[in-house]
C-alpha cells in the first residue's frame, strides 16, 4: 500500500464572506481545515496547516481573505495531512 496520498485542491472560502469583516479571516483557516479533514476522509484535528498557507490567507488583514486558495494536501499513514501552498 502506498505511503502516502498527494491532492492538490481548490478551496472555496466563499463561507468566510458571511462571518463579522472582524473574523473573516480566522473563518478562512477554520473552513481550510474543514475542507481538507471532509476530502481526505480524516479528523479536522489530524490536519496541519503549513506556515506558507497561513501567511497567504492573512496577507490582506483579518477583514479580507482570499475567496479561494490552491492548496497540497499529503495524508501519511498515521492519518496526518500536511497542508501546503500549490506551486
Amino acid at each position: 500500500m502506498a505511503d502516502e496520498i498527494e491532492r492538490i485542491m481548490v478551496v472555496p472560502l466563499r463561507k468566510a464572506k458571511m462571518a463579522p469583516r472582524t473574523r473573516r479571516t480566522n473563518r478562512a483557516v477554520k473552513e481550510v481545515r474543514i475542507f481538507i479533514a471532509r476530502h481526505m476522509k480524516t479528523d479536522e484535528e489530524k490536519v496541519w496547516i503549513d506556515a506558507t498557507v497561513n501567511e497567504k490567507l492573512w496577507q490582506n488583514g483579518i477583514r479580507n481573505p482570499p475567496s479561494r486558495i490552491s492548496v497540497k494536501a499529503v495524508k501519511y499513514d498515521d492519518g496526518l495531512v500536511e497542508v501546503s501552498l500549490a506551486e
